[in-house]
């Protein structure tokens, strides 16, 4: 028996000292922050970025890093699953605050299911925006919507939470349900509600900055507390790991800059508002990295800073606002030209759109000892990248069909060769594909397949564009390139089947 009990411990104290090997991991999902808010990346931005340029300073920074969709819900499933968001049920759009679950536990694995495997510790805080079950009134589950974003004022908010964080490989969650503008306006702690949500709230679409879903709210929630709240349950998470064995996993997905804009303290940057949004955001980044510093932790994290989809602060054309200038789309125009700040820094497009302002997004790594800091990558990169790169550093193996659509960036990181991506797939708010391989980019249609007008053109053909030459995407060569033209959309059938 002793002997059994002693080859116990030492198979125990290797396993010890294994995960006292692996690094911890931190990712920080900002909502909507454009490719050239951070200085690091547009140094014109009037918008002051300390800490998003520290991590720029000390790890590397990625500069055609993409965010598998230009809009929320599915970039948050690639991520975590590798796989596009396309090829589930969800081919548009976004899920609103009582969607079911869009990850199948049963089918999707995910970078936590992968992590907890390897013994990490696993938390999430932030916005989840990939559907939970909820249960109405009489006891039947909320269906997936059918129309605008539901009120849920029917909900039964004493029922337990199944479907979400906890159920795909999280130990632990805090957060909202979705984005800061949709209904229930009320925290989750795990399985629960934290506070029931019984106070109406009207729709308040017409403000530019404030507007928010009809909905419900908790008493004494207020949408400019959310981003502080998330900072200090992110720092209470950390300071709990100094002195355990087990690395940690936290997924911190942010709730801004996404409308509703809601600055603490206004007046930060030269940006307005919304400048002083991205600037608390990045705030909200430095209160991670003073922890991981405070705790002794910063050199054995990994931390990625990065952003799930383009910015919406940036001009576009409005001309589908017939309405003497008074639509909140012609205002956010006027507001962009008048602090003469862009988002997406010179990209064409916006958020939703399948133009590079949609998807082309802000992505820095901090890994010391592995990735040589103040360095720069031109890798084509996608954030579905993730789930490859965390197997490849725990070495664990992929499962089921989780991690397709994603390539190791180790190598990268280490500047030891290629991830192997060739080829990136992209895709709009109303399903609209691109194939991106090498310096071509085709659109299998016409127009933005987002919120820049013209949305979709009737008709046949598509749009073709050289990056390297014309980053802007002002010149299409659709009808002059077909031989490009039929590679590509082999390329980009041969990847959807």
């Amino acid at each position: 028996m002793r002997r059994w009990q002693a080859i116990l411990l030492l198979l125990t104290s290797f396993a010890a000292v294994a995960r006292a090997q692996l690094p911890n991991i931190v990712v920080v999902l900002a909502d909507d922050m454009g490719w050239g808010d951070p200085q690091s990346y547009q140094p014109a931005s009037k918008i002051p970025t300390p800490n998003i340029d520290r991590l720029a300073r000390e790890g590397m920074r990625f500069t055609d890093a993409h965010s598998p969709s230009s809009v929320c819900t599915p970039t948050r499933y690639g991520l975590l699953t590798g796989r596009y968001a396309w090829r589930t049920s969800l081919t548009s759009g976004v899920l609103d605050g009582f969607g079911p679950p869009l990850i199948d536990p049963r089918q999707d694995d995910t970078v936590a299911l992968l992590l907890k495997r390897s013994g990490y510790r696993t938390a999430a805080v932030g916005k989840w925006h990939l559907g939970m079950r909820w249960f109405d009134k009489r006891g039947d589950p909320m269906p997936r919507r059918t129309g605008g974003f539901r009120p849920g004022d029917d909900v039964d908010y004493t029922a337990e939470l199944r479907g979400g964080p906890l159920d795909v490989g999280f130990d632990t969650f805090f957060g909202i349900s979705a984005s800061l503008d949709m209904s229930p306006y009320c925290f989750l702690r795990n399985r629960s509600v934290e506070m029931i949500p019984d106070m109406p709230v009207p729709a308040s679409r017409a403000d530019i900055f404030s507007g928010l879903a009809a909905g419900v709210r908790s008493r004494g929630f207020r949408v400019e507390d959310v981003l502080p709240r998330l900072a200090e349950e992110a720092e209470r998470l950390i300071d709990q790991q100094a002195g355990r064995d087990e690395p940690l996993f936290l997924y911190m997905p942010l709730a801004s800059p996404h409308l509703p804009v809601a600055p603490v303290s206004p007046g930060s940057s030269r940006a307005g508002l919304y400048g002083d949004f991205v600037f608390e955001t990045d705030r909200a980044l430095g209160t991670v990295l003073e922890a991981l510093d405070r705790n002794g932790l910063s050199d054995d994290t990994l931390v990625l800073f990065t952003s799930d989809n383009g910015g919406l602060w940036h001009w576009w054309d409005f001309r589908a606002a017939d309405d003497g200038g008074a639509s909140p789309r012609t205002a956010r125009g006027d507001y962009v030209r008048g602090y003469g700040h862009q988002s997406n820094a010179a990209l064409r497009g916006t958020k939703a759109d399948i133009f590079e302002g949609g998807h082309r997004v802000p992505f820095v790594v901090r890994w010391p000892g592995q990735a040589a800091a103040g360095t720069t990558s031109d890798a084509l990169v996608v954030l579905t990248d993730l789930y490859a790169t965390v197997a490849e550093i725990v070495g664990t193996e992929v499962q089921g069909t989780s991690g397709q659509d994603s390539h190791s960036l180790v190598p990268v990181l280490q500047g030891s060769g290629s991830s192997g991506r060739t080829s990136a797939v992209h895709h709009s708010s109303r399903g609209m594909f691109a194939i991106r391989k090498g310096n071509w980019k085709l659109v299998a249609g016409r127009g933005s397949g987002g919120f820049t007008v013209p949305r979709e053109i009737d008709g046949s053909g598509g749009q073709l564009y050289d990056l390297a030459a014309d980053p802007q995407e002002t010149e299409n060569l659709y009808g002059s390139r077909p031989e490009v033209v039929a590679e590509l959309e082999e390329l980009l059938r041969a990847i959807r089947q």
